[in-house]
């Protein structure tokens, strides 16, 4: 594993445990119907990498699970963020495909 991959994973875990904590925070604020995390700044979260974090709060914290389009716009995101990383990751899988 090279120093950039490496380097990657620890970015990725880190902001995805920022993502889920800022995520579970939001879920908190809302149930006690106080000031609450502006929506753009958990997209930001998610696009710059914490979309996996994200998912994980969203269902485990039943967060956001009845925007359809909340849901929609992640799952792409997760694709296109599992995609890049599978390319930088294992850069062999594109000679080979």
């Amino acid at each position: 594993m090279t120093n950039l991959q490496l380097g990657i994973l620890i970015y990725l875990g880190i902001i995805n445990l920022i993502a889920f904590i800022i995520f579970w925070f939001d879920k908190w604020m809302a149930s006690a119907k106080s000031w609450r995390i502006p929506e753009s700044l958990l997209w930001i979260l998610a696009l710059i990498g914490g979309s996996i974090g994200a998912l994980f709060s969203m269902f485990l914290f039943r967060h956001k699970t009845k925007k359809i389009s909340f849901q929609f716009f992640l799952a792409i995101i997760i694709l296109i963020q599992a995609l890049v990383v599978f390319i930088i990751l294992v850069p062999s899988a594109i000679i080979n495909l």
